[in-house]
């Protein structure tokens, strides 16, 4: 799917969009405007976190490179204005569940639930296919994100420290989904 052709996804569970946001799938033209939308995401972290965001050097070939390899990616944007994300996550299957990268929110449409609508759409899908769990991963300075991921249900399930580094620096979260069909 590109940029120019737009389908509508439901967000899944109880997460409802506010009035004129629509939840769609990304497709390999939208690449680039979801690579712009990552960078200016995580800037917020630069200096706050240890070794800096990769994703900011997050590029539109990575995004496409991700989907042609059978990644997916969803977007939440104006029902006016399909084209530019207010926010986006990218996900892909690991054993038994999907695994969800990339979760931004535009700066100017935070705190508005999309988050967590995102979360519930990459959900629902999980829970169609009959997978048993979803995983992402976010840095422990960054406790406003592990609350966010929390109150979704997700619990932290193992420390990692980054290569050159003595202590752990992010952790792994899951969220079990019950058993597999």
């Amino acid at each position: 799917m590109t940029g120019s052709q737009f389908h509508a996804v439901s967000p899944g569970g109880d997460m409802a969009l506010p009035p004129g946001l629509v939840l769609r799938a990304a497709g390999a033209g939208d690449a680039e405007v979801l690579a712009v939308l990552v960078r200016d995401a995580f800037s917020d972290h630069v200096g706050l976190v240890e070794p800096p965001p990769s994703a900011v050097r997050e590029t539109g070939a990575r995004i496409e490179a991700h989907l042609a390899s059978g990644g997916q990616a969803l977007m939440v944007v104006a029902r006016d204005d399909p084209a530019t994300p207010l926010a986006a996550c990218l996900f892909h299957g690991i054993e038994n569940g999907l695994h969800i990268a990339r979760l931004a929110v535009s700066r100017t449409a935070r705190r508005r639930g999309l988050a967590l609508a995102l979360l519930g759409a990459v959900e629902a899908r999980a829970r169609k296919e009959g997978l048993g769990r979803l995983v992402l991963q976010t840095r422990l300075a960054l406790v406003s994100n592990r609350a966010l991921f929390a109150r979704a249900g997700y619990r932290e399930a193992s420390f990692h420290a980054h290569p050159g580094f003595d202590a752990p620096t992010f952790v792994e979260l899951e969220k079990s989904l019950g058993a597999p069909r």
